[in-house]
């Protein structure tokens, strides 16, 4: 099979599309004929040498994929080979098959195709895992996503709204990725390169805000802890902008604040299989209904794979980038996941 590979860390141009052995399942897995693979910003970052995969992880980029189960392991009960599917996997998504822990795979929501399908995984099991299992984001309560046009942005603020009624505010670097913002459930849109704080807080009537999700860290971290009500939480999901801050614990103490963090990708194919539960059961109908949306800014053929990595070093997404591995089928709609 063809796969994507690292030669060594650094920019788009080491990425290089080899010939591997086609792997088999083991038990409680299924090996998936990908279609179309998300990229995301922690593929970059592997590809940058600066998050490596976990122990017994593929080196293979990739930790999204849409296409037909090829075959399953031992002990596998709930799909057949054929079955259309969307899957989190632990890395290898970038090649025209991967494996996947059986409990981490998903139907595809009625009505999407599979460049659709493949851009959902990562980032709803991210930003369902930080705002509702980590962050206990309550009905009503405000939120601020830090880069909300991002895919995990965009996944957060419609959640938030759909889910918990939230009031949520966003930060983004252009006014096209502002309206992006607005357009699916941000009640407001700031720029992250101002006075972004100022700006929450006049829009908040000086409250602040609950919770705070953000992947840039860094300098801004007292400034959103200052932002934060009574009791708020601020989850981080990466540290762009720096991996240490400086904090007023003092005042985190006595505002009764919490910071946390949470990295997905080491956790057990238990803990993501009760996440694909949760998304299948509470936001696959909000899909499939039209209320939550999905926003593809390119689809990007798989030997153009430097192209899409491009994309995402200059920051011109809005939404996320799919590779396309089979482009007969990509933009065709599959039937139902039959059974799941």
């Amino acid at each position: 099979m063809k796969v994507v590979e690292i030669e060594r860390p650094g920019g788009p141009e080491v990425l290089r599309i080899v010939e591997r052995q086609r792997p088999r399942p083991g038990p409680g897995e299924v090996l998936i004929r990908v279609v179309a693979a998300g990229v995301n910003r922690p593929d970059v970052q592997q590809r940058r040498g600066l998050y490596p995969p976990p122990p017994g992880a593929s080196d293979i980029p990739g930790l999204d994929a849409a296409g037909f189960v090829e075959e399953v392991g031992a002990g596998v009960k709930t799909l057949r080979v054929g079955a259309p599917v969307c899957a989190l996997v632990n890395g290898g998504g970038y090649a025209q098959y991967c494996l996947a822990p059986a409990v981490q795979c998903m139907p595809i929501p009625r009505g999407l195709n599979f460049i659709e399908g493949a851009s959902l995984p990562e980032v709803f099991f991210t930003a369902w895992n930080n705002l509702i299992w980590l962050a206990h984001l309550a009905d009503g309560e405000t939120l601020l996503i830090q880069g909300g046009a991002s895919g995990v942005g965009m996944a957060g603020i419609q959640i938030a709204r759909h889910l918990r009624q939230a009031t949520v505010f966003a930060t983004a670097g252009s006014p096209e990725k502002r309206d992006v913002c607005l357009s699916v459930g941000a009640k407001v849109a700031v720029d992250y390169r101002g006075a972004w704080d100022d700006e929450i807080r006049k829009h908040t009537g000086g409250a602040g805000v609950d919770v705070i999700l953000d992947g840039q860290a860094g300098p801004k971290t007292q400034r959103q802890l200052d932002l934060l009500k009574m009791d708020g939480r601020l989850v981080f999901i990466a540290s762009h902008e720096g991996e240490t801050a400086e904090v007023n614990v003092r005042s985190l103490v006595r505002r009764r604040l919490t910071i946390a963090g949470s990295t997905l990708r080491p956790r057990t194919a238990d803990y993501k299989g009760r996440l694909a539960r949760e998304l299948v059961a509470q936001v696959w109908p909000l899909i499939e209904d039209g209320r939550i949306k999905t926003h593809i800014h390119q689809a990007v053929q798989f030997h153009q794979v430097e192209d899409a990595h491009a994309i995402l070093d200059e920051n011109r997404q809005i939404g996320k980038v799919v590779l396309v591995l089979d482009p007969a089928i990509a933009t065709t709609v599959p039937g139902p996941m039959q059974p799941f």
